[in-house]
């Protein structure tokens, strides 16, 4: 019996991480098909920036398969590592790739004006706003470690998927808008963007604190006390990369403006 019941959750495990993997490669694909053409069309495209996004996809995979994946199920610092791999560092670096711009060179003149004019839509600029993204971002995580989702991720197929969706891609809007490397319709200025980064990584910080004291439904007090420890030193680490290529794009832009006539 208790065999069939491994073997049956073995499965299960098994499928979701072949869910999650699918759109991984799928896009990983996509991104090494636009730098091939653009190669094809003797145009450059920065080695770093493909760089970044293989390790981008490298960190999302081993958050959502293999043995931490798996741990995390039963290990809740297991799980906070894949969150910040899967949360935080993938939607820095796949940031870092720019990938609409690579989309923009690859599509046909007509086919990138019709991306631009969508990413333009009201929605789009709604999402984009940096107030929106970390509502989005922080505040999904304060609902997912304050409330019964936690565990109801772990027994439910659907929710453990649509929650690591949410985690990486509320990662990416969020990077997204406070780090301008790809182009932004409705751009929001530095200090509008320093003020609410400041926020939200407040509010990442004292989320890290409260798990540490309050550990979410079904965590042990142990774990819950290293997960929160996880959560707090390696989300400052990322955070401090943010914070550091922020404060150097906005150094250029003033040193450009000051050197201007």
């Amino acid at each position: 019996m208790h065999s069939n019941k491994y073997v049956t959750h073995y499965l299960d495990d098994t499928f979701l991480q072949v869910v999650l993997l699918l759109p991984l490669v799928l896009v990983l694909f996509l991104y090494l098909l636009a730098v091939s053409l653009l190669k094809f069309r003797k145009k450059t495209w920065p080695l770093n920036r493909t760089f970044f996004f293989v390790l981008a996809i490298c960190c999302a995979v081993a958050a959502v398969s293999g043995p931490l994946a798996m741990r995390a199920h039963q290990d809740f610092t297991a799980h906070m590592l894949s969150h910040l791999l899967l949360g935080m560092l993938a939607p820095l670096l796949m940031v870092l790739a720019a990938p609409m711009t690579i989309i923009l060179r690859t599509l046909n003149v007509n086919a990138a004006r019709r991306l631009v004019t969508f990413l333009k839509k009201r929605y789009c600029l709604f999402l984009s706003d940096p107030v929106v993204a970390s509502l989005i971002n922080v505040g999904g995580l304060w609902v997912l470690y304050t409330s019964d989702l936690y565990m109801a991720m772990h027994k439910h197929p659907l929710v453990y998927v649509a929650v690591h969706l949410h985690v990486f891609l509320g990662g990416y809007v969020f990077t997204s808008a406070l780090l301008y490397i790809d182009p932004i319709p409705n751009r929001r200025s530095f200090i509008y963007r320093g003020i609410v980064m400041v926020a939200a990584l407040a509010g990442h910080g004292i989320l890290s604190k409260y798990i540490y004291g309050h550990p979410p439904a079904g965590v042990p007090a142990e774990q819950a006390e290293l997960g929160g420890i996880l959560m707090y030193y390696g989300g400052d680490a990322i955070d401090l990369i943010i914070v550091i290529i922020f404060c150097y794009q906005w150094y250029i832009k003033k040193t450009r403006r000051l050197a201007s006539p």
